[in-house]
């Protein structure tokens, strides 16, 4: 299968090779904007080029090409109807290969189509877009006539992390649980003024900011998804809806607000990014880029996260003054949480949960322990930062009683955070920046979990010296610089292997790698380039949730397979998918690794794909689909007989606007363009890639 895309080398002043508008509404230009990590601690990151056991390298001695995977794909085009997008002039059709288990599938060809790309023999549907209504009495969806109200009770913007929870006693039906990760105004709305927005364009962006909850019906004899709207359980959360503040930090004098002096509550959720689903039956959601909602700030603790001494892009300051730094200096404290739904009962307040810690969470995903404890692992998606573990010291009950789940909502309120910090295992001479690998044959190492606080029911104590432990749990960042943590390329989404117990942790780029005063290569991160980022394969000792020591090694170093400087866990390059820029990442029922990428920079749109963890086809990948023009993949969800990927910001193009979209996806030219939640199956009925 050889790759016949051209390799762009593209201008990275986007990061991952987003679009300028992309880059504003998503994160405030972030990487235009100084590090905020300007520590010496050691950094990690693209790691490797070249990192091939003993093993490996004789069997990528007769690999003469690299490979995309390509093949004939189906597409849903830009109109509501499915049709089949013609093929990349780039590539040929391949056959089919058997390939790993549950990958078993012919790999879409890397593409720029304007559509949902998937394997021959697969179906699939639009579950639901942005405005789609789901509470009693919202209205259809309008984009001439949207209102505040209309967008609180309809699906909202931007939709990232997914989740499908079983609904006992309604056959068929399972709730999605979505993040809406931000909004882009210039999109929404004509004629959008983006240094004068108006008020109602302003509430109409806080409603469609947050979660949704939505009851979906499948098809028996497809896997094709239905919205059930006005369901009881439908429950929209947005910028403006009432949190509990819970764990350590809750009622600090850090937390307090003129709005809220007790420090326990909080109005809303902004820039949920990834999450995970709790063994006992709840969704976890990070808030990531929050920093960017924040106006006038003039404090160093506030430069540690990126936040802005001006004027913000959506100008919220000139509507509510929590968004002011300069008139409540105390709010932006309040977001940087991991929060938790119970999408069971649409009454309960969401929380947010201050003993994981406060940062970019990119997402939160929960392993137990031998006994029966949590432990939560969360990236700081952020050039240069870290990446942290909480472990638990409460047991999960089991049961669904009231009194059971209200035990099992405050699991995340004790127990210890710990930051990563890894070493190598190599002389320091033999790591010279160009990949080159050193005489033990491979990159890898050792690692261990650092305390920084502990929180009990009776207090909370730091481990981190010269900062209390609610400083700790507000000021995470710095807990981390202290306490010398290994600097990450934009660590973001990190998912336990629920066969194995490996973690793998997604870093999507960093081009910023030997440049100027930023650090340099370590065995970790050999080259001094990352445009396409990586993934690290960790081992907790003894395979114990709670230990604090693990084994690292190298299990993928993505971008073109013909380049030496990439690595798919030792499997031949020549029958792997291109792939740049990994973001979140979620396991099938096999152990398989699947990956959604975010700006990859290899001239292809982003997409989906599949990896064998284990076996002899340990490391080959597989491409699965793309997304539409400007599009990223989130999500994204696998079960037996269908993939859900999220569709986030179609369209987000240079240039783009409400009344000139550059995408026609998915409802055809001259629409707007909307976020939207798409399911894959197979069309005969079988399970996926089997």
């Amino acid at each position: 299968m050889r790759n016949l895309l051209p390799i762009v080398r593209t201008n990275d002043s986007h990061a991952g090779g987003r679009s300028a508008l992309t880059c504003r509404f998503r994160c405030g230009d972030a990487c235009f904007h100084e590090v905020p990590n300007t520590t010496a601690n050691p950094y990690v990151g693209d790691v490797i080029a070249g990192a091939l056991s003993r093993r490996s390298v004789m069997r990528a001695a007769a690999v003469v090409t690299a490979a995309a995977a390509a093949g004939t794909a189906a597409s849903v085009a830009a109109a509501p109807e499915a049709q089949a997008a013609p093929a990349d002039r780039w590539h040929k059709p391949n056959k089919p290969s058997k390939g790993a288990r549950g990958l078993r599938f012919t790999p879409v060809a890397p593409n720029t189509n304007d559509a949902v790309t998937i394997p021959d023999g697969y179906g699939q549907n639009v579950v639901i877009r942005w405005g789609e209504p789901i509470l009693r009495g919202a209205p259809a969806f309008d984009p001439e006539k949207q209102t505040a109200k209309a967008q609180a009770g309809q699906f909202g913007y931007n939709c990232d992390f997914l989740a499908l929870l079983p609904l006992p006693g309604e056959r068929g039906r399972q709730i999605l649980v979505a993040n809406h990760e931000y909004t882009d105004e210039i999109l929404m709305f004509r004629g959008y003024d983006a240094a004068n927005p108006t008020k109602e364009q302003v509430e109409i962006a806080w409603a469609a900011h947050g979660l949704s909850a939505v009851v979906v019906e499948g098809e028996s004899r497809t896997g094709k998804l239905t919205p059930v709207t006005r369901h009881p359980l439908n429950r929209r959360v947005t910028a403006t809806t009432e949190f509990r503040i819970t764990g350590p930090a809750a009622g600090s004098d850090l937390l307090k607000t003129s709005a809220d002096p007790t420090g326990t509550k909080a109005l809303g959720t902004l820039n949920n990014c990834a999450g995970g689903v709790t063994p006992w039956g709840t969704t976890l959601h990070g808030e990531e880029n929050f920093n960017q909602y924040f106006a006038n700030s003039s404090r160093a603790t506030d430069k540690r996260y990126g936040i802005g001494t001006g004027a913000t892009e959506r100008k919220w300051e000139r509507f509510d003054k929590r968004f002011d730094v300069a008139q409540e200096p105390n709010e932006v404290h309040r977001f940087g949480y991991v929060v938790e739904l119970d999408p069971y009962d649409p009454d309960s307040a969401p929380r947010k949960h201050t003993a994981l810690g406060r940062f970019k969470h990119e997402g939160a995903t929960v392993r137990l322990t031998e006994d029966g404890r949590p432990v939560v692992y969360s990236g700081d998606d952020e050039r240069f930062d870290y990446f942290y573990k909480f472990v638990g010291s409460k047991r999960m009950k089991k049961g669904s009683s009231r009194a059971v789940r209200e035990h099992n909502l405050s699991l995340l309120d004790e127990g210890t955070l710990y930051v990563a910090k890894l070493t190598g295992d190599s002389p320091a001479m033999e790591i010279d920046g160009t990949g080159k690998l050193p005489s033990d044959g491979e990159f890898d190492g050792s690692g261990e979990w650092i305390p920084l606080a502990t929180a009990t029911a009776k207090g909370a104590v730091s481990h981190v010296e010269g900062m209390t432990a609610e400083e700790v749990f507000v000021f995470t960042r710095l807990a981390g610089d202290k306490v010398g943590a290994t600097k990450m390329d934009r660590p973001e989404d990190i998912e336990p292997n629920p066969h194995t117990g490996k973690v793998y942790v997604a870093l999507t780029n960093n081009s910023n790698r030997g440049v100027g005063t930023n650090a340099k290569a370590d065995e970790a991160n050999p080259r001094n380039a990352n445009k396409h980022g990586h993934i690290l394969e960790l081992t907790e000792r003894w395979n114990r949730a709670d230990s604090t020591k693990f084994a690292w090694s190298l299990f993928l170093v993505a971008g073109d397979p013909n380049d030496p400087a990439t690595y798919f866990a030792g499997f031949p390059k020549d029958d792997v998918s291109p792939i740049s820029c990994p973001d979140n990442v979620a396991f099938d029922d096999y152990g398989n690794l699947w990956i959604s990428t975010d700006g990859a920079q290899l001239g292809s749109h982003d997409g989906l794909f599949g990896v064998a963890t284990r076996g002899d086809r340990r490391g080959e990948l597989k491409q699965f689909l793309t997304v539409p023009k400007g599009a990223e993949t989130c999500g994204p969800l696998v079960q037996d007989r269908r993939v859900l990927v999220a569709v986030q910001h179609p369209g987000e193009l240079d240039g783009a606007t409400a009344e000139k979209p550059l995408s026609a996806w998915p409802d055809g030219p001259g629409k707007l363009n909307r976020p939207a939640v798409v399911a894959v199956w197979r069309k005969d009925g079988c399970d996926i890639g089997v």
